[in-house]
């Protein structure tokens, strides 16, 4: 019997570009190095088991251009090792330190076996690139990838420059053509940022496909027969749309009412690196000595105390089991009751998440979609996890229908990215895309040292647009590095322009920032003109 309906689980893995070689260590490098460890790793080793044990299983995930430029630069790549190998020296001396504490005891080894084991498949495994390992699920079809924008630039915030918007969407593909053999089917939109106009962009590149929130397809005009339940397609482009569902996210993302909040499990943020003696941790932190996250934690949730009972990771797994449990049973009873209104078509439940939220922020989160995946393989036959080009190739006749302004942050929309403190930025960021494309309008054909010039404008431009820095400086975490990553790409980019319009090209100052913003190699400016 085919089943009443689907579910299109969806993780979008981004992180903004950071990399600085100028420093022997930096603080912030560890956003990426953290999510290698706790959620990148994990979720390869929960494909890999799942595949060994031959579960058909389907996931989509996105990985940002930043992100994937980082995860395949060997200097970060060398970084990543020595922070791991850190970490299994520090586990090794808290297996010593609680020796007499059993309750920690087991969990310190528990760190010491968990850190050995990322080691071994970031150096053996993948060989120090863990791009091979989604590729492989990739080509396996298990796996659906999508692009992001190239730098997560908030596209109705660039609606002045329609030059640069293209760029952002063009390199995405081209930078996912790159490091996965082919370009991607869909993309998923930075913060899920979408105005009318965007899917035609997306279209122009080949794009079949794109995620707005709830409201961004539930408002559409005509309004969607089937909500967000079946993917519509806009007028002009002929892109398909897939709105979010939001009980399946809420049930998940939700720190109150979702399952990452129940006091089984691990409470992210008492950790050692905060807890033990300072002069203790010293040789494991970064060489300003500022205390940080190191990863290893003795608490779970417990409740709103301040006493945290110590953790215990079979309780946690159990509730794990119970929570995919729970998550199954529900969306089995939400596709029985949207089978009696969908009449030619099975139900598409979409449910996006950040990855990082798996493992990272939830310790138990790739756990829980082991436990899920495997429990509606073999559990039930009512609802089945599917990719979109399946969903679209099984049903392509869609309701034509236009998508609204819409965004996954708070209240819906975009104050989040323009707002009291950060709207400074964008005219910045208008007048660059302006001589950006006026650049790349008066040399049509560069060569020699201009055309490095100008490929490396094109990246101080595009870096500086990454919504990252409005969306830090508006939660108020890190702002003094948003600010200062703001004004030195704004500063690079005017004084290339400086240089370029003038013909006075200071060479051993363009060498070093094209070593210090590497990413993107086969950027050609011409994409602006």
């Amino acid at each position: 019997m085919p089943p009443l309906g689907h579910l299109c689980l969806v993780l979008h893995a981004h992180l903004p570009f950071v990399r600085h070689p100028e420093y022997e260590d930096f603080l912030e490098e560890d956003w990426l190095y953290e999510a290698i460890t706790e959620t990148y790793i994990p979720l390869l080793e929960v494909f890999d088991s799942l595949e060994r044990d031959g579960v058909d299983w389907r996931l989509t995930m996105s990985v940002t251009p930043t992100l994937a430029a980082m995860l395949s630069d060997p200097l970060l790549q060398y970084r990543y090792v020595q922070r791991i190998e850190n970490l299994i020296r520090l586990a090794g001396k808290e297996v010593e330190r609680t020796r007499w504490e059993p309750e920690f005891n087991h969990l310190a080894r528990m760190y010491q076996a968990r850190f050995c084991r990322a080691r071994e498949v970031f150096v053996n495994q993948y060989q120090n690139n863990l791009l091979h390992g989604f590729r492989r699920f990739f080509d396996a079809g298990k796996l659906e990838l999508v692009t992001c924008a190239a730098t997560h630039g908030f596209l109705p915030l660039m609606v002045v420059n329609e030059n640069a918007r293209r760029a952002q969407v063009e390199v995405g593909c081209r930078e996912f053509a790159r490091h996965f053999g082919r370009r991607p089917q869909g993309m998923w939109l930075p913060e899920c940022g979408y105005s009318e106009g965007v899917d035609e962009l997306l279209g122009d590149a080949g794009l079949r496909y794109f995620f707005t929130d709830t409201h961004g397809v539930l408002f559409a005009e005509p309004r969607p027969r089937y909500g967000v339940y079946a993917p519509i397609v806009c007028p002009k482009s002929r892109v398909a749309v897939l709105g979010r569902d939001t009980e399946s996210s809420k049930q998940v993302w939700s720190a109150i009412e979702g399952y990452p909040g129940d006091y089984q499990y691990r409470d992210f943020y008492r950790d050692v690196g905060f807890d033990l003696d300072y002069e203790y941790l010293k040789p494991h932190l970064h060489e300003t000595g500022t205390r940080s996250f190191l990863g290893i934690k003795y608490y779970k949730i417990t409740g709103r105390t301040d006493h945290k009972q110590p953790y215990d990771p079979r309780a946690a797994l159990e509730k794990a089991a119970e929570h995919a449990g729970n998550f199954m049973f529900n969306r089995e009873k939400q596709v029985e009751w949207l089978a009696g209104s969908m009449e030619d078509r099975a139900s598409l439940i979409v449910a996006p998440y950040d990855a990082e939220l798996f493992g990272h922020w939830w310790f138990e989160g790739p756990d829980w979609i082991n436990y899920l995946l495997r429990k509606m393989h073999y559990d039930q036959q009512m609802v089945k996890t599917i990719t979109v080009p399946e969903y679209l190739d099984r049903y392509p006749n869609l309701q034509v229908a236009q998508p609204v302004m819409s965004s996954w942050g708070y209240k819906g929309y975009h104050e989040v990215w323009c707002e009291g403190s950060n709207d400074w930025i964008y005219r910045h960021l208008h007048e660059g895309a302006d001589r950006m494309v006026e650049l790349a309008q008066h040399h049509p054909d560069a060569q020699s040292l201009k055309r490095r010039a100008l490929n490396q404008a094109a990246r101080e431009l595009l870096l500086v647009q990454s919504s990252d820095w409005a969306f830090i400086m508006k939660t108020g975490t890190m702002v003094e590095y948003a600010h200062e990553r703001t004004k030195v790409h704004v500063l690079n980019f005017n004084h290339l322009y400086d240089q370029i319009k003038h013909d006075n090209i200071d060479e051993p100052w363009l060498s070093e920032i094209e070593r210090r913003h590497n990413l993107f190699p086969d950027l050609d400016y011409r994409i602006y003109a």
